[in-house]
């Protein structure tokens, strides 16, 4: 943990950041749920809430798939259009989480660090 500043974690995943890498991949996002990991812009983090979000409205669910965590019948669009990944509605409501609270955790870091800048 020596290697990373956390930004956010629940039940299901965690988002940090690499104190140690390329200039380019400075502003970037790690997020690990599951057997994955996505390295991630702020926009991209953005994009993937939206895409939650709209996976969350247009599911149709039974009663034994908003119990059952073996039902993955949902299909989430990951950033990257190549990629989705087939998750229950409970893992749904946990990457919403993992991916709000990341960006809340961001967005209220850029605005401490802005009032500090102009108040000091």
């Amino acid at each position: 943990m020596e290697d990373i500043n956390l930004i956010y974690y629940n039940n299901f995943g965690i988002a940090f950041q690499w104190k140690r890498c390329a200039v380019k991949d400075f502003k970037k996002t790690q997020m690990v749920f599951r057997n994955t990991g996505l390295f991630l812009t702020q926009n991209e983090l953005i994009q993937f809430s939206d895409q939650i979000e709209m996976a969350l409205e247009s599911s149709c669910l039974c009663e034994d798939c908003l119990k059952n965590e073996t039902c993955r019948l949902l299909l989430l669009e990951a950033p990257n259009p190549q990629i989705s990944f087939a998750m229950s509605y409970r893992e749904l409501k946990d990457i919403d989480d993992l991916v709000k609270g990341t960006l809340f955790q961001l967005n209220l870091t850029k605005l401490l660090k802005n009032n500090t800048i102009r108040n000091p």
